[in-house]
């Protein structure tokens, strides 16, 4: 654990001792996945604390933890939850859609930390961005006068109306020598074995919503690969061996 983890696992801890000393919900700022499996494997055994991003594959998310009168699904939606939704509609002659990486930038064109905002849902007239509900008056006050967006209308709204959009998918078709999780991202992502290797050495690669270390991992059907910066993919289909002794795969990939 680097010493950033360091710092940041201690003011978790102390979020802990305030929900018990004061019998009220604390909260985390937004963990990227690798935090967020660390300290989920730091958390075990503790009880009234969990992850939540708003949904359930969320990339990014907050740890919560509840008093006893407080059950979980009260901090999942409705007035107790501490995220919301800034949703932000482009408008229709604005001159096509922006991509994720634009509305990334808008958020850190005001200055703020990362932490502050969730994972952001790009549908192709504006996104959801979900954000912690102590800044949420704050973007949407100021997040049209940044980047891109200058022109966007913004509301907020509570995480239940979170929409995911319609994301388009397609089919992908190949045969691989092992369900190895190199393997497998080299295929999902049109790399060679090498370069996959190398992506998840770099923490770039997660299956399920947790960081991937191992390149000789094994990964079944249905799991979900994500390649920071490439996208993602699902692996829908196992189908049986070739004559070359392969496995037939098919991917569901993401656009």
């Amino acid at each position: 654990m680097n010493k950033e983890d360091q710092l940041l696992f201690a003011a978790i801890e102390d979020k802990r001792r305030q929900c018990e000393e004061r019998c009220m919900m604390t909260h985390s700022a937004f963990l990227d996945m690798r935090q967020a499996a660390e300290l989920s494997r730091a958390m075990q055994g503790f009880s009234g604390v969990f992850l939540w991003g708003g949904y359930e594959d969320a990339e990014r998310r907050i740890c919560i933890f509840l008093p006893e009168y407080l059950a979980e699904d009260d901090a999942r939606s409705g007035e107790e939850c501490p995220l919301r939704i800034l949703r932000v509609t482009l408008p229709k002659n604005g001159g096509g859609s922006l991509s994720h990486r634009d509305y990334l930038g808008a958020l850190l064109a005001l200055g703020i930390e990362r932490s502050v905002a969730g994972d952001i849902l790009v549908r192709p007239d504006g996104a959801d961005i979900i954000v912690l509900e102590s800044m949420a008056d704050y973007l949407q006050r100021n997040y049209t006068g940044a980047s891109r967006c200058v022109f966007a209308k913004t509301e907020l709204l509570p995480i239940d109306q979170l929409s995911f959009g319609n994301q388009e998918t397609y089919e992908k078709r190949d045969t691989v020598a092992s369900l190895r999780l190199d393997g497998l991202v080299a295929s999902a992502f049109n790399l060679s074995r090498g370069k996959a290797q190398e992506a998840i050495r770099q923490g770039l690669v997660s299956v399920n919503s947790f960081p991937a270390e191992k390149p000789d991992m094994a990964v079944g059907e249905g799991c979900r690969l994500v390649l920071r910066g490439m996208g993602k993919a699902i692996l829908s289909t196992v189908g049986g061996t070739t004559r070359k002794d392969r496995i037939a795969i098919v991917w569901t990939r993401f656009k």
